[in-house]
């Protein structure tokens, strides 16, 4: 895991929607050695359909909450990334195949499917809800640090600013490690966090593509 995310955020952005896959599997065919069975990976039968349903509300709460965010020119402005002032072509290739294959697969399988069972395994629900949540926070630290240099209009970033951006997303990302977690619980499937790991990333490219393109235009 700790190879994948440095090669995801420094090696070449063309190879991530064929390591994350890759890198998934190979990940499947460590649990499935350990002795985890299928249904301990959240993949088991009729994991499918309780995913979708389960992963189809939460994804459904994303797109409104997005919607609304939007459509208010408050709240507009902080979907506003650097990193996604890009076309609807391009924005739609992301959310489309990027982040699916590059980023969900991958780390759904790490933290919710192998990753969780192991931990269930051994030390019961509580402990996999808990560590795969801080675990994810600390994923998001390399994110973190091209985030807040992609934003910054030269690039440099105070020390100070960066250790506050460091933080502020691996807390934000520990608590939606959380709900990922608890719905992969209460769901017992892998689909149900997968969906609405998408929606929170994918549809946040389109959103922040958006809301460029509604400043462009309004400019």
């Amino acid at each position: 895991m700790v190879a994948v995310n440095a090669w995801v955020h420094l090696g070449p952005h063309r190879w991530h929607p064929l390591t994350g896959p890759l890198a998934a599997a190979a990940l499947l065919v460590l649990g499935r050695a350990a002795g985890l069975t299928w249904q301990q990976l959240g993949l088991g039968p009729g994991s499918l359909g309780r995913g979708l349903l389960w992963g189809g509300v939460a994804a459904g709460i994303v797109v409104a909450v997005y919607a609304v965010g939007l459509a208010i020119p408050a709240t507009r402005g902080r979907f506003r990334d650097e990193r996604h002032r890009i076309g609807g072509r391009r924005a739609s290739l992301l959310a489309r195949l990027t982040i699916p294959l590059g980023t969900v697969v991958f780390e759904e399988v790490a933290f919710r499917s192998v990753l969780w069972g192991l931990v269930a395994t051994d030390h019961g629900t509580a402990w996999a809800v808990g560590l795969t949540s801080v675990l994810f926070g600390a994923w998001h630290v390399l994110p973190a640090i091209d985030g807040a240099r992609k934003n910054s209009p030269d690039g440099v970033v105070p020390r100070a600013v960066m250790a506050r951006e460091v933080a502020a997303t691996v807390a934000f990302t520990t608590l939606a490690g959380l709900v990922f977690a608890v719905l992969r619980d209460g769901s017992d499937s892998l689909v149900t966090p997968a969906l609405l790991h998408w929606a929170t990333n994918g549809l946040g490219v389109l959103g922040a593509a958006l809301a460029w393109r509604l400043l462009d235009d309004r400019d």
